[in-house]
């Protein structure tokens, strides 16, 4: 794994994020053709990806995010682990074999960050209902009532949850919430220069995904596929994978058959009825206990 130079990386930031405000003011961003967001979902065109991680410094820009170092993350190297000021981050992978003797050595390029799954652990492990489904099927953290227990982070199957220290909550990517409740697209769809992410309803990235994989399987690229249509119920994340779903992992950094941990889903099972009692007896326990410590003041 190769560190970026703290000088290098600045002239390269600054350089994306020139290209992202600029993309920002409308001379870029591809969303899906207007109808009702009843569930959404981002595509992800892996074949057109260039690695040029505009879309991290778009995010971090948009979200407040400080700007740090980051090392270049290898798909060989497995699914990369999040922290409170990245919530994306771009995995590569130099793909060579028989198959593509005329380009050897090409690269794969994968944008990952929070999946939006439907079956989402983090939804059934969370203590306090603090993470939930919206109207529109993303994935949100309520930061009001996160108590940084850390149970999403360790029961995430696909490691992107982060965790503030300073604030004690979790978080990561929110499919910029905030900017479609003003009517915008995402900041990293906005932003991407080359066309890889398309925003709209979830039927209309299906079909897009599809004729894109029609597209591909037409011009030699015979194992092209989807990700994210079955698994975990279904991701908002939609991924066209060139090279097909077969070693998603190696070649992509996406497990091949992700699953919730069999302890989140007893968890869920077993807690959630008894939530809300445990989360009162827990309250009234607070209440007494300060109570009591202001009697003895």
């Amino acid at each position: 794994m190769t560190e970026v130079p703290r000088r290098q990386f600045l002239k390269i930031s600054g350089a994306i994020a020139a290209a992202a405000c600029l993309n920002t003011a409308g001379l870029s961003g591809t969303a899906a053709a207007a109808e009702p967001l009843n569930e959404v979902s981002m595509l992800i065109d892996t074949s057109k990806c260039t690695g040029c991680r505009t879309c991290i410094i778009a995010c971090n820009n948009w979200n407040r995010l400080k700007l740090k170092e980051f090392k270049f993350h290898t798909a060989r190297e497995g699914r990369p682990r999040f922290s409170d000021h990245q919530w994306i981050d771009v995995a590569y992978n130099r793909y060579s074999s028989k198959e593509d003797e005329a380009a050897p050595g090409k690269m794969l390029y994968t944008r990952i960050s929070c999946m939006h799954c439907r079956d989402a652990a983090c939804v059934q492990v969370c203590p306090v209902g603090a993470i939930h489904h919206t109207a529109i099927g993303t994935v949100e953290i309520d930061e009001k009532r996160c108590i940084g227990c850390n149970y999403c982070i360790a029961n995430c199957t696909f490691n992107v949850v982060g965790f503030n220290r300073a604030l004690n909550i979790a978080r990561k990517c929110t499919f910029c919430s905030d900017r479609l409740s003003r009517g915008m697209i995402p900041a990293c769809v906005q932003a991407c220069p080359t066309g890889t992410l398309v925003f709209g309803s979830r039927n209309r990235i299906i079909e897009m995904a599809e004729a894109r994989v029609v597209e591909l399987k037409k011009k030699g690229a015979s194992r092209a596929g989807i990700y994210g249509l079955d698994e975990l119920d279904g991701l908002g994340m939609l991924y066209v994978l060139e090279k097909g779903l077969e070693n998603s992992e190696t070649n992509y950094a996406l497990p091949e058959d992700p699953q919730v941990p069999a302890a989140a889903s007893a968890w869920g099972i077993i807690y959630k009825p008894i939530r809300s009692v445990v989360i009162a007896a827990m309250a009234f326990a607070l209440w007494v206990n300060k109570g009591e410590s202001r009697v003895k003041s």
